[in-house]
């Protein structure tokens, strides 16, 4: 793509998700989300492959519901209590339909279904991305709503870390795998949002470094499936000793850093008296680690098959800029000791 088209569709990207960062009105809000959207469409289709062209499809009618569903909810919103700004959200008509559009637009369990089929079609760097970046407008609106229905949002907080994990288990494709891992993510963030929004904001800051480390990662080894993981000691062994690591960290396994929003979440909710919710929640974790587990093992105790198809690759050097990953990578393993700092910054 040429540079000048990347830098402005880039620049849209993020003056889009910057608007909506800064809107205390749906219309404003809802310009942001078309923005976002409408830089993003051309990077997915750039490489022209019928299942990225498919992928990209797929993805513009998903976002293109969840936005006219916004729109749609937001005149109601306005017709009957008069208020258009986003903290105004009174009546719980409006207020559910808006939540429904925002759980579709970021890939929450029941309207999760677009997220791996569409994640599976792109790229690495597009799928990180659309993992990451895209995540954070559609958070600021529910942030800025605080929704008063915390009975819905435990429902699509569990069915979410439900379906996350149980999504996974038989899957081969890394990217469906990590489509399903953020689903599961997401669910628990959702499912604090109601009693502590900071500690959703730190889990979400979490999940953003975990995520961008792990496809990082992936994109290095040129890794798709879980068959090429085997080989992919051949082409960084020192990346190979980490990643495992890092995959158990999006776990959420002490002592690594992915097990600090967990505990503080599960803590969290049963000092709010949901203590079902939290041995579900915990139990749902469960089926996600075990296909974190499953990808460290085919990445660091199993020998690549001698046939053919399955020689191991030549060590080429890479031109992929590992600073991003090295960085990712520490913060990854390294935060559960700072997590009283990382509250008091919260509560501060």
């Amino acid at each position: 793509m040429n540079p000048y088209v990347l830098s402005t569709l880039l620049f849209g990207l993020g003056l889009g998700t910057m608007i909506t960062f800064a809107s205390s009105h749906w219309l404003l809000a809802w310009m942001g989300l078309e923005m976002n959207t409408l830089a993003i469409i051309p990077l997915m289709a750039q490489h022209h492959h019928p299942r990225a062209v498919e992928a990209t499809t797929k993805y513009f009618l998903t976002q293109a519901t969840a936005a006219a569903m916004l729109l749609f909810a937001s005149t109601t919103n306005a017709w009957l209590t008069g208020q258009w700004d986003i903290q105004q959200m009174t009546h719980p008509l409006p207020s559910t339909i808006i939540i429904l559009a925002l759980a579709l637009k970021i890939g929450l369990a029941p309207v999760h279904s677009w997220l791996p089929e569409v994640l599976q079609g792109f790229d690495l760097t597009t799928g990180l991305i659309l993992s990451t970046w895209q995540k954070l407008a559609p958070f600021a609106l529910l942030f800025q709503m605080q929704p008063a229905e915390p009975t819905l949002l435990i429902i699509l907080g569990l069915t979410s870390t439900l379906v996350g994990g149980w999504g996974g288990l038989n899957q081969t494709q890394l990217r469906k795998i990590l489509a399903y891992s953020s689903i599961a993510h997401l669910g628990w963030m959702i499912l604090i949002l109601q009693f502590s929004p900071t500690l959703t904001l730190l889990a979400l800051f979490m999940y953003l470094i975990m995520t961008s480390s792990t496809f990082l990662t992936f994109k290095l080894n040129k890794s798709t499936n879980i068959n090429s993981l085997s080989i992919s000691w051949t082409k960084s062994p020192a990346m190979t000793c980490l990643t495992p690591l890092i995959l158990l960290s999006l776990g959420g396994l002490p002592p690594l850093t992915g097990f600090m929003p967990k505990w503080l979440i599960l803590q969290e909710l049963t000092k709010q008296e949901l203590p079902c919710t939290a041995t579900l929640a915990a139990l749902t974790a469960l089926l996600s680690l075990y296909f974190y587990l499953r990808l460290s093992y085919a990445m660091a105790l199993t020998m690549a098959p001698n046939n053919l198809p399955g020689t191991t690759p030549w060590r080429l050097c890479h031109t992929q800029l590992t600073l991003p990953l090295a960085g990712s990578t520490m913060l990854t393993l390294l935060l559960l000791p700072l997590t009283p700092l990382m509250l008091a910054l919260l509560n501060s």
